[in-house]
């Protein structure tokens, strides 16, 4: 009668620790920097979306400590580095390059074994960042209406299958199905309500929308790789282990989005939302799981859709402008001259020779 019982448990355990694995092991506190903000500057015309970080470089950025999300204690940050998140947006789409130092690490098609970021909105206004919107429905229970106003907007980033310096992200064959999903490079759009209630835009747990899209673009790279002509798939994994570096992850989306369902997060210039950064690594090449991730902070992040030019852009109109003045100034005095040599030609004397009458 005992072994019926015995089987049971060992089903039974990692079924609870699965459920379980988004539970905190203690009381939740949090001691945020409520200074720090993430600023989006105007800056049209300046970033290309290649996952390289060249075209950033002038851009300020807001740099953080990366703590386990579970359990923001300082003793168990990340030791890999620093990550910097900067942002601009060009008056249509909102960009991002999160930058975070790390030894190469890619195995292909084991995204566990590969670093992988994720970028988290607040939609409704009653959404936490604790909780991923705080919703306490179970996901049998969750939906649009029993966790109205805890929506969260996530872009899941895992890279195991995407070549670096590719984009990846809204394609026509998944949006066409009428979801947020990416079957070639997993950069995905999600929503939420709580860590077991996620779902791809347009999906839900009771039913679906094809109006729905993946509205993000993005790519990677890391600073050890030496190829910038291109790479392919057959040149996995790209670069070797272990080397030290950078990772970059560069990301866009439009400022507003055509959805409908209260899925995506809708930037406003001149006005701010609120964010988070999550950042996954394989410590000590071992597989990650989802809720071992480290974050920018135990709160939301200001992030404001700001109506200043970035410095870039104003030297680079700066620099126009001197220009054109020098051009108009040299086409003023070509004009000028042209006005006063016609002027002269036209009032000049007009002499007539003198012939002697004995020579007519």
């Amino acid at each position: 009668m005992l072994r019926p019982w015995l089987l049971l448990l060992v089903f039974c355990v990692p079924l609870l620790q699965r459920v379980n694995s988004h539970e905190e092991s203690g009381e939740w506190s949090c001691e945020s920097d409520s200074d720090i903000r993430i600023q989006a500057q105007f800056g049209p015309g300046l970033i290309t979306l290649d996952g390289h970080a060249d075209d950033w470089k002038d851009t300020d950025g807001s740099e953080f400590s990366l703590l386990p999300a579970l359990d923001p204690d300082a003793e168990t940050e990340y030791t890999g580095g620093k990550m910097t998140v900067k942002a601009l947006h060009d008056g249509r789409d909102v960009f991002f390059m999160v930058q975070v130092d790390g030894d190469y690490a890619y195995s292909k098609g084991e995204n566990t074994k590969c670093p992988s970021v994720a970028l988290m909105f607040q939609i409704g206004e009653a959404a936490t960042y604790h909780n991923m919107g705080g919703c306490k429905e179970g996901v049998d229970s969750c939906t649009n209406k029993t966790c109205k106003s805890h929506e969260v907007d996530i872009m899941h980033f895992s890279i195991g299958n995407a070549i670096p310096g590719r984009l990846y992200g809204g394609n026509p064959v998944d949006n066409r199905d009428g979801n947020g999903g990416d079957r070639f490079g997993h950069l995905n759009d999600l929503y939420g309500w709580n860590p077991h209630c996620r779902y791809l835009d347009g999906i839900s747990s009771s039913a679906n929308d094809s109006s729905a899209k993946n509205d993000w673009k993005g790519a990677w790279w890391h600073s050890s790789l030496n190829v910038h002509s291109g790479f392919v798939e057959e040149d996995s994994p790209y670069a070797s282990d272990g080397q030290k570096g950078t990772y970059y992850f560069e990301f866009s989306r439009p400022l507003r989005t055509m959805d409908r369902l209260q899925q995506d997060a809708q930037f406003t210039i001149g006005g701010s939302s609120k964010m988070s950064v999550a950042f996954w690594y394989p410590v000590d090449g071992k597989s990650w799981h989802g809720s071992g991730h480290y974050s920018v902070s135990c709160d939301w992040v200001p992030l404001d859709i700001s109506m200043k030019i970035s410095m870039l852009t104003r030297v680079k109109q700066s620099s126009s402008v001197s220009a054109a003045s020098v051009f108009a100034l040299l086409l003023s005095v070509i004009s000028l001259c042209v006005s006063v040599f016609i002027g002269y030609w036209v009032v000049k004397p007009k002499t007539i020779a003198f012939t002697p009458m004995e020579n007519l």
